[in-house]
């Protein structure tokens, strides 16, 4: 157990350093094509951000582990928006541009409902369940590809030029800073999933508890670090992107490739009142901290610290929940 605690701490590090790493040399290309704050954060930020819940649930579907799969997805979202994105909310609340924001969250409720729809009405995912969920990432790309296109054509102001410029990385140095950390990445999952169901079955708690809790924390940590990054720089824009696209890409490509490699059926270790607590609480909890999120910024154009700690405490109640 102690040996599974440790190789389960230094996958957490990987993971940490790993995202850290391939998020600057993303940031670093992105620069160079003028992308916006918030779309570099919806995507190529984002992209980043999800490799280790990418990595973590594609291999523990391929390893027959469906409830961390699910459980990595669906709670990574949570995580991300109630703990990750309600804490910069709570400590620093800041203005959005509700036109971008618009975008990435329609596309986000649009996919909640496909994924809640078919977990309400078929309790299992197909591999054709996760083909469309890979096509609806394969959309979102190509609709933030051609935002980005359209603004990259906007003249820039000569200041913004220059400070871009200066924090310009040279090509060679994106290009490692991309390899090494996806290697990190990877290391950091084997690491995080395998230890991980060790420490799961020794304490008697059930896999997907874990998943929906440690682990999707653990996976959560670049969006952390990313969160904290951009919150000390002022760039808070980019910090709210990563979390939304991140979001988008737990439903779309985090779940649509461990379904597509290995289908499964919803997890039904945990019950409340007779019902799956996948259905009763789970999804409903990730749909409805993401409305509190959201709604709010979409319709005022800002983010309130009430926001912030009204999502921090429906994550500390999930927690309680889980491990009850």
């Amino acid at each position: 157990m102690i040996k599974a605690v440790i190789l389960f701490c230094v996958g957490l590090v990987f993971l940490i350093k790993g995202g850290d790493w391939f998020v600057d040399g993303s940031t670093g290309i992105a620069r160079k094509l003028h992308v916006p704050e918030l779309l570099i954060g919806a995507t190529v930020v984002s992209i980043g951000t999800t490799l280790p819940e990418v990595m973590v649930s594609s291999q523990a579907a391929l390893s027959g582990q469906g409830s961390v799969a699910y459980g990595n997805a669906i709670g990574s979202i949570i995580c991300n928006t109630s703990l990750i994105a309600a804490l910069t909310i709570a400590i620093k609340p800041s203005k959005v541009d509700s036109k971008t924001l618009r975008t990435p969250v329609i596309f986000f409720f649009i996919a909640a409902a496909f994924y809640a729809g078919v977990a309400y009405c078929y309790g299992q995912y197909t591999r054709t369940i996760g083909i469309i969920l890979l096509l609806m990432f394969v959309v979102y790309m190509i609709i933030n590809i051609r935002d980005a296109v359209n603004d990259s054509k906007k003249p820039k102001a000569s200041l913004e030029d220059a400070e871009d410029a200066d924090e310009d990385m040279p090509t060679w140095k994106t290009i490692l800073l991309l390899v090494i950390g996806a290697g990190l990445i990877a290391a950091g999952a084997r690491f995080l999933v395998d230890n991980g169901t060790i420490i799961a079955e020794g304490l008697g708690v059930p896999s997907s508890v874990i998943a929906l809790t440690f682990v999707a924390l653990g996976t959560s940590l670049p969006e952390l670090v990313t969160a904290i990054t951009a919150l000390v720089k002022g760039h808070s824009a980019l910090s709210l992107g990563n979390i939304i696209g991140a979001n988008i890409f737990n439903l779309v490509l985090v779940s649509g490739l461990s379904i597509t490699l290995n289908p499964f059926n919803l997890p039904v270790e945990k019950t409340i009142a007779g019902m799956n607590a996948s259905l009763v609480v789970d999804i409903p909890v990730a749909i409805i901290v993401m409305l509190i999120m959201t709604l709010p910024a979409l319709i005022k154009g800002k983010l309130t610290r009430a926001q912030g700690i009204i999502l921090l405490c429906i994550y500390a109640a999930f927690v309680v929940f889980q491990f009850n």
